[in-house]
This record gives structure tokens, C-alpha cells and sequence, in this order.
């Protein structure tokens, strides 16, 4: 991997990181208690989210209380029951489910506490914000850089995120949308891995024997793309190019190592860190913009 490259996405996001602890830094607001539920803590993605969150919290001098919903809506629902109940000035939900999460959200509008959507956004109910990686630019980006890969044709594999998930949803939508630039390019099966390496891993191999002579995959997460990638074992980065979507720790060492032929990277410290600064905003009762996308870029290791 271009080491130049690795080195400005550093610089692009800690200069990010610091301009917004910066503007967060304030005094008198220990009072302030924010809730955050987070989907899963068994993604790496998710565990950098948080503690971007919580290193805003501790820079504007607030009280976060950070939950694991463990990928069940119905314990994330009681998550958001306790945050009502104790009394937060504001919550933050990384749906479970994008549309099992309406009635909790529904139910903190009822008691006029603020909600921030974070990475993925929420059915119904009244969402003040929804900060998020713009996750259809994203997947145009992904399906480009795969036919760039493919030299414009080929057979792939699409392996989907959690169904019922705005994340999915939308890079589903945006890599379709950038496919049809390219009509010698089919995809040939597509089916849930629910972000999960195992399951990753378990999809492409069941795929794979009734479509051994794929030449491509797209992940919409890197947890599934380096699944595949054991899947597929030697032909990974050789006679089928896989792209994923993240640009986690282990996603940019596989697209250093070759096996992974790009990411569509988010900076999920960043997105927790905007998370907070616009639920703190919120339990303040100044006004937030209803979208903030976070910016995405594609990296290889050309």
C-alpha cells in the first residue's frame, strides 16, 4: 500500500479529530447526561465510533453512558427505556434496526428528550440529527473502483449488511446506481452477511459453489469483505478483487497485504465525536442541521 496515502488519510482525520474537540471544549456542562446505544461492540467499526464519542464527551465535560445492544433490537428498546428513565439530556441510537427502533425513538419524543441517529438513521419518529458517512456516494464509489479492478466486465458477488439497516440499504443503493455505468459487469448472487466475518466467511463459500468462476465481490462492510477473503484463499486479490466498506484497522492491512483491493473508508471516530457534539448541542436547545454526512474515500494499495 502507498504509504503516502496512508499517511495523508491520518493527517485528514486526526486534523478533523482535533478541529472538533476543539470547538467542543466547555466548562459547566457536567450536568448534561447523554445516552449512547451502540448496535454491537463486536465490530471493530463500532468500537472506534465510541470512542471517538467518548472522547468528546470528556473533552465538552459531559456524562455519556455507553450501552451494547448486541446486534437485538429488544434489548437496545430497553437500553432506551433507562436512558428515559435516568433522566439523559439526550440520546444517541446506532440502530439495531433502522425501523425496530421507531417506537423508542417515538418515545423519547413523547418525553421532549432529543435523539441523534448515528451511522445508520431511524424509520419513524422525530430524528433531531442523523449523523452519518454518506453511504450512497459511498457505494458508487465502490461499485467504480471495482470495475476499475475488473477492467469494466466480469461476474460478482454482493454481500449485504444487516437487512432492515439504513447502512445497507444505501450502499446497496449507491453501488447499483454506479453499476450501471457499467453494463459487462453482472452480478451474478447478493445475499445478507449481516456485517459479520463468520458470516462472511460462510456466505461466500455457499456462494462460491454455485458460482466458482466469480470474478469480483463487494462487502458493504470490511468485517464480510475479509470473509471472503478466507473464502476464497489463494485467488483473493489475484483472479477475484475484492472491495469493502469501512477502512477498518484490519481492512487497511488486508488492502496492504493485496488481498483486499480496496475500502470505502469512513472514520468512525470522527462520526462518534459529531455523534455527541450535536447531542450536546441538543440538550443545550440550540439547533442542529437534520443530515450530517461524514466524508468517504476509497483506498488502495495502488
Amino acid at each position: 500500500m502507498n504509504p503516502k496515502k496512508i499517511v495523508a488519510a491520518a493527517a485528514v482525520v486526526a486534523s478533523l479529530a482535533l478541529t472538533t474537540t476543539a470547538c467542543n471544549s466547555s466548562s459547566g456542562s457536567s450536568d448534561i447526561k447523554v445516552g449512547l446505544s451502540v448496535s454491537t461492540l463486536n465490530n471493530p467499526f463500532f468500537v472506534q465510533m465510541k470512542a471517538g464519542a467518548q472522547a468528546e464527551a470528556k473533552a465538552a465535560g459531559v456524562d455519556l453512558t455507553v450501552t451494547d445492544a448486541q446486534n437485538d433490537a429488544s434489548q437496545q428498546a430497553n437500553q432506551m427505556q433507562n436512558f428515559l428513565s435516568q433522566n439523559v439530556k439526550s440520546i444517541i441510537i446506532n440502530p439495531v434496526d433502522s425501523d425496530a427502533a421507531s417506537p423508542s425513538v417515538k418515545s423519547a419524543n413523547k418525553a421532549d428528550v432529543p435523539v441523534v441517529a448515528a451511522d445508520r438513521g431511524v424509520t419513524r419518529g422525530d430524528i433531531a440529527t442523523t449523523v452519518a458517512s454518506d453511504n450512497v456516494a459511498g457505494g458508487k464509489l465502490a461499485a467504480k473502483t471495482l470495475a476499475q479492478q475488473l477492467g469494466g466486465k466480469g461476474t460478482i458477488l454482493v454481500l449485504q449488511g444487516t437487512a432492515g439497516t439504513s447502512a445497507s440499504r444505501e450502499r446497496g443503493q449507491g453501488f447499483a446506481e454506479g453499476l450501471k455505468a457499467y453494463p459487462d459487469i453482472k452480478v451474478v448472487a447478493k445475499q445478507p452477511a449481516d456485517f459479520d466475518r463468520a458470516k462472511g466467511l460462510d456466505v461466500t463459500t455457499n456462494l462460491l459453489q454455485a458460482h466458482p468462476k466469480i470474478t469480483g465481490i463487494f462487502a458493504e462492510n470490511d468485517e464480510m469483505a475479509l470473509g471472503a477473503i478466507k473464502a476464497l484463499g489463494s485467488k483473493a486479490g489475484k483472479s477475484v478483487k475484492v472491495v469493502g466498506f469501512d477502512g477498518t484497522p484490519d481492512g487497511l492491512k488486508a488492502v496492504e497485504a493485496g488481498t483486499l483491493a480496496a475500502t470505502v473508508a469512513q472514520q468512525p471516530k470522527e462520526l462518534g465525536k459529531l455523534a455527541v457534539k450535536n447531542a450536546v448541542a441538543l440538550a443545550k436547545g440550540k439547533k442542529v442541521d437534520p443530515m450530517v454526512k461524514v466524508p468517504v474515500k476509497v483506498v488502495t494499495g495502488k
